[in-house]
């Protein structure tokens, strides 16, 4: 445990009016309601549960792995970043608000994407549907989803929130704070999204592609943690006197365990990623070898011999455009 605070003076103690001290205990039991976030989840959990009941009326299979990290991956987490103990200390604690980031940033969009949300929709919206389909293969979203692009803009949010007058706003102004959360969970949806490629994507990236992106978020969550920890100012010092806090670490302590936080909790949500991507590698790897197995099998019983073959004709794999390249003949 930190070393507890200095700030135990009467006058401070005195002007302290933030919830009491966080134990044990109130972790399990401190709540706040955050309406705008209450209403999101409830709308977009009614539409997603809508669109599987459709389906499935339809004939057509949803799995419950893909309700299980819609529900209680993605808007589960959601919940508990902004309305448990997480948000009801999040304006007083330092590695409070540090864990809520990580959730906001990357753990919900995780899940969320996990739940195949843009497929659901295209697949049982009639009118949208379509024009969501074209909308994900536009011109604009491919620009706007590359891969070099989509991976600064989840390093950088961060480090403006924590580096700039934006992470004291969204302590003091309730409009800030929940733009605050969409402004974190939008570009993990859109980074999660783009490179797990479970739902229609604007370009598939090959899965190496995505490996060394997810590289290069780690290193940015390493950097950001190294940073708030060696930061000799304070982030936000000036509200957190003014708060008073009577308990719990010190402002200093505070804000090394914030930074440790961002730097590990970032790094160990890059293990499911990097688990996800290689089961879906796998899948992808055996339903294409399954497609090109069921090719050859229909060539050779249209051909079930070679014998007959006339002099010029080329094996098939030499037709194949996917490895005429690999197996030309020498000229």
């Amino acid at each position: 445990m930190a070393a507890t605070s200095s700030l135990t003076a009467g006058p401070l103690a005195a002007g302290y009016q933030g919830p009491p001290e966080l134990t044990a205990a109130r972790v399990f039991t401190s709540w706040t309601l955050d309406l705008p976030v209450l209403l999101v989840v409830l709308l977009a959990g009614g539409l997603y549960l809508a669109g599987v009941r459709k389906l499935r009326r339809a004939g057509q299979p949803w799995p419950a792995a893909r309700l299980w990290c819609f529900y209680l991956g993605g808007l589960g987490t959601l919940v508990i970043a902004t309305m448990s103990f997480l948000g009801v200390y999040q304006d007083v604690l330092f590695y409070i608000r540090s864990v809520q980031t990580i959730l906001l940033l990357l753990v919900a969009p995780l899940f969320t994407a996990l739940g195949r949300p843009l497929t659901l929709a295209i697949a049982t919206l009639s009118r949208l549907g379509p024009r969501l389909d074209a909308l994900v293969h536009s011109r604009t979203a491919r620009l706007l989803t590359f891969p070099a692009i989509t991976t600064v803009v989840l390093v950088v949010v961060p480090f403006v929130l924590y580096f700039s007058p934006w992470y004291t706003a969204s302590m003091q102004n309730a409009t800030i704070r929940e733009l605050t959360y969409l402004a974190l969970l939008a570009p993990g949806f859109v980074f999660f999204w783009t490179f797990l490629r479970v739902d229609p994507v604007p370009k598939e990236y090959p899965y190496l592609v995505g490996l060394w992106v997810s590289a290069g978020e780690v290193v940015g969550d390493a950097v950001l943690g190294l940073a708030v920890l060696s930061s000799q100012a304070l982030i936000a010092g000036a509200y957190y006197h003014a708060l008073g806090r009577p308990w719990g670490p010190s402002l200093r302590s505070d804000q090394v365990i914030g930074g440790g936080a961002l730097w590990v909790l970032g790094d160990l949500v890059g293990l499911p990623f990097l688990a996800a991507q290689f089961i879906q590698m796998i899948r992808e790897d055996t339903a294409e070898a399954a497609r090109v197995d069921a090719e050859l099998d229909m060539a050779a019983a249209e051909a079930p011999g070679t014998a007959g073959e006339a002099p010029g004709d080329q094996p098939w794999w030499e037709k194949d455009p996917r490895f005429a390249d690999r197996f030309r003949r020498a000229q």
